[in-house]
């Protein structure tokens, strides 16, 4: 039987800036600058030198995590003062998470000087969030439906639970990968760095997380609110996404090649997840507006 592609790390490091990818997990390998400093062959990200031997190799993604970090700390405070709506602190966990990827992200594909150990440390920090964010996201595409009081002690609990043993389990992989603590995942660190744990867990998973949280809030939107509008704010979220996705697996090579390593395109995966949050919060807003209609009693908050 032909071997396939799947658990292959190694071309999405290639593509996506060489020594310096803008894919956190590659700095598990070692090929990385965290490892061996071998490379895989592609188009150096060389971003800014600093003095000495030191360079910042994706400052455009350091700024715009800045501003991410900012802008979900308003959606946070915004979200606070709409103190009818349905899921509100479900909502704020989800940015809390988007908060503490985007300062991982600094620290590990922005290239902002560390310690090896230390920026994989960040790595593993990273990778386990996204995964754990896009659970609590999922999760927030259930909460509408009121199987449970919002922003109840149990409703949070469970979230905080749930997302936290997904947290550790990525994260314990992540670390035994970058520090070789059992040699388990050692097959790993070479060759095409395949990874079948790390790649279902970081490649797959969030993408089944996402396209549950969309069909919840479809089915939620045009069936039980029988609303429409709010479905272009859905679609918006998900296009956005998209094309993050898009620039920094297909594109990224090309800009990187064209700018001469200068830029590639995990700068405009940074600036397209962004907005995309950005819309999810707006798509969340329009379906939890204060002068909502309240239930009758006995009935679900969207009856």
């Amino acid at each position: 039987m032909p071997s396939t592609a799947y658990g292959n790390f190694h071309d999405f490091c290639r593509d996506t800036g060489d020594l310096w990818s803008t894919l956190p997990v590659c700095y598990l390998f070692n090929q990385a600058p965290t490892r061996l400093n071998q490379g895989w062959g592609g188009c150096v990200l060389r971003g800014v030198d600093l003095n000495g031997d030191k360079q910042l190799a994706n400052l455009g993604s350091i700024l715009l995590c800045g501003i991410a970090i900012v802008a979900a700390a308003f959606l946070i405070w915004r979200s606070e003062r709409k103190k009818a709506a349905v899921g509100r602190r479900e909502m704020q966990l989800f940015l809390v998470g988007y908060i503490i990827i985007e300062i991982c992200e600094i620290f590990t594909v922005g290239g902002f000087p560390l310690d090896s150990a230390v920026r994989r440390g960040f790595v593993a920090v990273h990778m386990a969030t996204i995964v754990a964010t896009l659970w609590i996201l999922m999760l927030n595409g259930i909460v509408g439906y009121q199987l449970l009081d919002d922003g109840t002690p149990m409703s949070i609990g469970l979230i905080l639970v749930s997302a936290g043993m997904i947290f550790v389990g990525v994260g314990y992989i992540a670390l035994d990968t970058g520090f070789s603590w059992t040699g388990y995942w050692d097959s790993t660190l070479s060759g095409d760095n395949r990874g079948y744990a790390l790649y279902t867990l970081y490649q797959l998973v969030p993408l089944v997380f996402l396209f549950v949280f969309f069909c919840l809030e479809a089915f939620l939107v045009l069936r039980i609110l029988g609303e429409r509008k709010p479905m272009m704010y859905l679609f918006g979220a998900a296009l956005l996404f998209a094309l993050g996705q898009i620039f920094q697996y297909v594109i990224s090579v090309h800009i990187c090649n064209g700018t001469d390593g200068k830029i590639n395109g995990g700068l405009f995966e940074t600036l397209f997840t962004l907005l995309a949050v950005v819309m999810i919060w707006v798509f969340w807003s329009s379906i939890t507006e204060d002068d909502w209609p309240m239930p009758v009693t006995g009935s679900g908050a969207y009856s």
